[in-house]
């Protein structure tokens, strides 16, 4: 098996694609509705929304880098594989919680304050959040340990956000069909344009809908992946070195191997802890880029439902087909991802990206009334979403490297960059927000105009920055008592 881009067959690749689905979809839903459901269905102020969406934040980010540091420690349960328990664990505690978090407060009237009604869903969201974070740390850990090319690790990071584009086009496309069967209920209400209580059960539904068809999911992915196990194996071990050596011995043949981090020939080299990682500047630099590109997604995730109907002024059937047609220009920019990375590597790829992103928020600027041309711009951010998201992954994974003892730890870094600040920037937002009713005023207009300017337009700006960083001083990792030896890169050419 000397091409390390085969190390996996189809049906691995994806069984392991499918493992983050049910994520996928609750995610699509917290970010995409969670404002919306809360502030124009449920009546609760801004600040109360924001509170709920800062917690859920707050809990994934504690609890992100504490699973990631258990889930490198811990041996798992059994013969079952430390990532895939965590990986069970997380699943069931999402199953058990998320369906509370788009539902009314049971017990609760129109007398009910709202800030006992946010005591109630803060358990449900702390739950749900610890589940998402071990389902998410423990997929994203297996990169590094089922392939060890670095362009099979692309390749697999562009599958599974494949899967998670799918999963957003599953979420709005059943979105817009309980919106469209509701609609035809209410034909004669003239109001049924607008958010409100009446659509309670439809969201209720729509998250029953998205946790059957994510633990479908899940199952597939825990009866297809076959986690490595220490001391479990031998001949694919021995078989694995012997293709190591291989790739040794020709000096990493074609140049499209070549990865963007230079190798560390650092044979007899202690292993990273995580204390190591925290000493080590590329961590820093692979974390900025990644919590600037989370910053773009989720935010531009949260916030076009508002844009659309205060701005906009779109009916409510629009928070579902616009996202919609972002994820499936997404979807369709996967497929060209591998190839593109091969032909002028990550860096520009992750530029070519970022290009996407500022062409949108450009077109949002100057265009005030865009109406219809709103689809276009969707193309746009959900093709240039797609592409920085992937980079970004493929990056992380490439800075662990071999480095797999300790992978679990630096994705829940990262993510914990990533909730915080997110959670910092929804509850900023809300603060400042011009009107304090749930009725939006004439100021929440020129608002959410600006919020999407900025959510997409600065903080690519940002992430520029952070890329430049990586390609003026290109990421070596530095073991502990070791100088830094990098690959003589004009011996490959």
């Amino acid at each position: 098996m000397s091409d390390p881009e085969r190390s996996l067959s189809a049906p691995r690749k994806l069984s392991y694609a499918v493992g983050h689905f049910l994520n996928d979809l609750c995610a699509s839903m917290w970010f995409t509705y969670l404002l919306v459901f809360y502030h124009s269905v449920l009546g609760f102020q801004n600040t109360y929304a924001g509170v709920l969406l800062l917690v859920g934040q707050i809990a994934d980010g504690i609890c992100t880098p504490l699973i990631g540091y258990e889930s490198d420690r811990t041996p798992g349960c059994g013969n079952y594989g430390k990532r895939k328990t965590w990986h069970l664990v997380g699943t069931l505690s999402v199953l058990i919680s998320f369906a509370f978090i788009f539902n009314q407060c049971l017990g609760c009237g129109s007398l009910t304050p709202q800030w006992a009604s946010l005591t109630y869903f803060v358990p449900f969201i702390v739950v749900f959040q610890f589940g998402w974070a071990a389902t998410q740390i423990s997929h994203l850990s297996l990169i590094p340990e089922l392939v060890s090319c670095e362009h099979a690790k692309v390749e697999l990071t562009a599958y599974r956000y494949a899967f998670t584009v799918i999963a957003n086009i599953t979420v709005y496309a059943v979105a817009y069909l309980l919106f469209h069967v509701q609609a035809r209920e209410d034909d004669d209400d003239p109001l049924s344009d607008a958010l409100g209580p009446a659509d309670i059960p439809v969201f209720r539904n729509l998250a029953l809908i998205v946790l059957g068809i994510g633990a479908l999911f899940s199952l597939f992915f825990h009866l297809g992946t076959n986690e490595h196990r220490p001391g479990a194996g031998g001949e694919e071990e021995e078989e694995e070195g012997r293709r190591r050596k291989r790739m040794e011995e020709e000096g990493e043949g074609e140049g499209e191997r070549r990865p963007l981090l230079p190798r560390l020939q650092t044979p007899s080299g202690p292993p990273l802890q995580w204390k190591c990682w925290l000493q080590q500047p590329s961590f820093y630099q692979v974390a900025l880029l990644y919590m600037s590109t989370r910053l773009i997604v989720n935010l531009s995730q949260t916030y076009i439902s508002m844009y659309l109907i205060n701005t906009l002024g779109l009916p409510k059937k629009f928070i579902a087909t616009i996202p919609l047609v972002m994820y499936v220009s997404g979807f369709l920019s996967s497929f060209i991802m591998k190839p593109l990375n091969k032909l002028i590597g990550k860096c520009l790829t992750y530029f070519v990206g970022l290009l996407l992103i500022l062409a949108f928020s450009y077109w949002v600027l100057l265009d005030d009334g865009m109406g219809q041309r709103v689809y276009g711009a969707a193309v746009l951010l959900g093709a240039g979403s797609a592409t920085i998201l992937v980079i970004s992954l493929a990056m992380t994974a490439e800075l662990i490297a071999d480095q797999t003892q300790s992978g679990a730890f630096v994705y829940g870094a990262m993510s914990f960059t990533d909730k915080l600040a997110n959670g910092a920037a929804v509850m900023i937002i809300q603060a400042l927000h011009p009107c304090h009713t749930v009725l939006c005023c004439p100021a929440c207009v020129w608002f959410y105009h600006y919020i999407m300017v900025v959510v997409t337009g600065g903080v690519a700006v940002v992430a520029a920055l952070a890329l430049c960083s990586i390609l003026i001083w290109p990421i070596r990792i530095r073991p502990r008592g070791l100088p830094v030896i990098t690959v003589d890169e004009s011996r490959i050419n």
